[in-house]
């Protein structure tokens, strides 16, 4: 068994404070910035991954609340997403040695530098809900799909792409397109937590830490996501999208070397 690498609560506790906010802020599970930091301070990858699925579940369901108690969560797309979802998991994870990775990495990548460039011009109005039929839902089911084989073959949170997605082909709101999206988190989280643990990819001391820490620190995000501008947030959004590109980009770069 591999040795753990054992951080200062102090920095667990800074983490989890940076975790929060970008969560309520952004409406994201926080992990592609908490997986980074981690492996930066010398956690395992795949723990480092586990940790951040298992930190996630608290930090979601707070924000959640804190959007819902605003009316800015659509809990029927929500359901809907997170059905889909976990059926895509399983095919991304079935997909994974069997799809040209490559060309599926660059074809993500384009759909991020588009929707970036798209946050720019295209600003929803923030009384915008999503108007739900029968056709509608089947597509939420599908986006959850897509979203959930994305996750397994990029190591993606789901946040990054139905955040958009909601915004831009469903006409949600800024606010409902985070605060529904954080609700969709929960089941996935609880779902990954447990096969984690299975498999020992999981620190629960440090998952415990960072996710109460989080927990503090994602209304103050929630708040600021509802205090400034839809564009200004489509901007925010878009600097994240970048850094995740980047990050991507980074672990691509790093697999083709250890190929090599």
């Amino acid at each position: 068994m591999q040795e753990r690498t054992r951080l200062s609560i102090w920095i667990l506790i800074l983490l989890g404070v940076m975790m929060g906010y970008f969560s309520g802020l952004f409406g994201v599970g926080g992990g592609i910035v908490l997986v980074p930091m981690l492996m930066l301070f010398g956690v395992d990858q795949r723990i480092a991954a586990g940790t951040s699925t298992a930190a996630i579940l608290p930090t979601a369901i707070v924000g959640t609340v804190t959007y819902g108690l605003t009316g800015h969560v659509d809990w029927i797309a929500a359901a809907l997403i997170a059905v889909g979802m976990i059926v895509g998991a399983q095919l991304g994870t079935y997909l994974l040695a069997r799809l040209p990775r490559a060309a599926l990495f660059w074809g993500f990548l384009g759909f991020l530098a588009v929707v970036a460039v798209s946050l720019w011009l295209v600003v929803p109005q923030r009384d915008a809900e999503i108007e739900l039929n029968v056709w509608l839902g089947a597509a939420l089911v599908a986006v959850g799909v897509l979203t959930g084989i994305l996750s397994g073959l990029m190591g993606v949170g789901g946040g990054i792409v139905v955040v958009p997605v909601l915004m831009f082909f469903f006409g949600a709101s800024d606010l409902v397109a985070k605060g529904t999206s954080l609700a969709m988190m929960v089941p996935g989280s609880i779902s990954g937590t447990i096969g984690n643990a299975r498999r020992r990819n999981v620190d629960l001391r440090m998952a415990a830490i960072i996710g109460v820490t989080a927990c503090v620190a994602s209304p103050l995000g929630t708040w600021t996501a509802q205090s400034i501008t839809p564009f200004v947030s489509n901007v925010a959004f878009s600097v994240l999208l970048a850094f995740a590109a980047w990050q991507l980009v980074q672990k691509h770069l790093k697999s083709r070397r250890t190929a090599a």
